[in-house]
């Protein structure tokens, strides 16, 4: 019964460890896209400026 209860408990620990860096992955993917977009809307007001 001890060993359900420690490969019960590996699981979840390892669970949440995919968790955290699945959240982790999912903040720098939008940070990402947002200096995507900033670089892009940089880009369109230069081309903006040269007519």
């Amino acid at each position: 019964m001890m060993w359900i209860l420690a490969a019960a408990g590996l699981c979840l620990a390892g669970l949440v460890v995919l968790g955290v860096a699945g959240a982790r992955v999912v903040v720098a993917a939008r940070g990402l896209n947002r200096e995507i977009a900033r670089v892009h809307q940089q880009f369109r007001s230069k081309a903006d400026l040269r007519g």
